[in-house]
């Protein structure tokens, strides 16, 4: 793929370049006047200004590639990639990796393993993330590598071709085979980490199909209509299933001899492809230590 977004108009109508790009293509704004403050916009090979007035057949092309730089020591590691091309990157992210630089947690993040890899391949990207998982959760996480990619995923994340799927490994056995919780979620105070359902929060609304059961848990297959913190956690622990290892939503046990964290693995992510449109579908399996503890339950069942 090339750096540069290609677009045929065909219309016999004429229409100003700006208008067109924001609201025929869905461009955004802070793009579209980077790109043509640093003529990064042609039409039929040449630099124009966004006033410019389209006519049939004009070839208009955008570089979506710029000179960019991210206060993020890039650091060497070995990164699980599940996909890649020249917009998108697709990780499969360990159990117990932050994903992004923070005071208590400054290296050792997925951004920086990320930002060494871009530098590695040659590559001017920045860590852009479209989605992001706890430090406990491992699986599939979406990052942007330009500026044009990040502002379609993140509009279509709201879509339903959008899909983020998920297992998770729960205290006692969920009766109800599948069904749907749409409870809303609310964070008390700033200071807590802890959120709740209470009618105060915003709606949450989660899928659940159950897989396996055991003596005493389930495994199930969840997929999130919203994106709220600690969704699954929070909807699962209230109903009375909280996820093995988890010490925040499921204090009432101890779960050391299982799991070390809780037991939720971003499985599966499905997305349009934001240049093309293509669906891309993508699964990773469950990592050792989730394996580990389903069979001590099965053994145990």
């Amino acid at each position: 793929m090339s750096s540069w977004l290609n677009f045929k108009y065909d219309k016999e109508e004429e229409i100003k370049l700006n208008e067109f790009l924001r609201n025929h293509l869905k461009l955004s704004g802070r793009l579209v006047k980077g790109a043509a403050r640093e003529g990064r916009i042609k039409v039929n090979g040449n630099r124009v200004t966004l006033r410019y007035t389209l006519k049939n057949e004009d070839v208009i092309e955008v570089c979506v590639e710029k000179e960019e730089s991210q206060n993020i020591e890039p650091e060497k590691m070995d990164l699980n990639i599940v996909y890649e091309d020249e917009d998108v990157i697709v990780v499969n992210k360990r159990p117990g990796m932050v994903v992004h630089p923070t005071k208590s947690h400054p290296s050792g993040t997925l951004a920086n393993g990320l930002l060494y890899y871009f530098k590695s391949k040659g590559e001017n990207c920045i860590v852009r993330l479209v989605s992001r998982l706890d430090m406990d959760t491992s699986g599939l996480i979406i990052v942007a590598k330009n500026q044009f990619s990040h502002m379609s995923l993140a509009r279509d994340m709201a879509e339903d071709t959008f899909e983020k799927g998920y297992l998770a490994v729960t205290h006692g056995v969920i009766e109800k085979p599948e069904g749907t919780i749409d409870l809303p979620i609310y964070r008390p105070g700033e200071g807590s980490i802890k959120r709740v359902v209470d009618n105060l929060g915003q709606r949450s609304i989660t899928h659940y199909q159950v897989l396996e059961n055991y003596s005493d848990a389930s495994l199930v297959s969840l997929v999130l209509e919203t994106g709220r913190t600690h969704q699954i956690r929070v909807h699962l622990s209230h109903l009375g299933y909280p996820l093995f290892g988890d010490a925040l939503y499921g204090e009432q046990f101890d779960d050391s001899m299982y799991i070390n964290r809780q037991a939720l693995h971003a499985n599966r992510l499905s997305f349009p492809h934001p240049r093309t449109g293509r669906i891309i579908n993508l699964e990773c399996g469950l990592p050792e230590d989730i394996n580990n503890l389903i069979n001590a339950l099965k053994n145990k069942s």
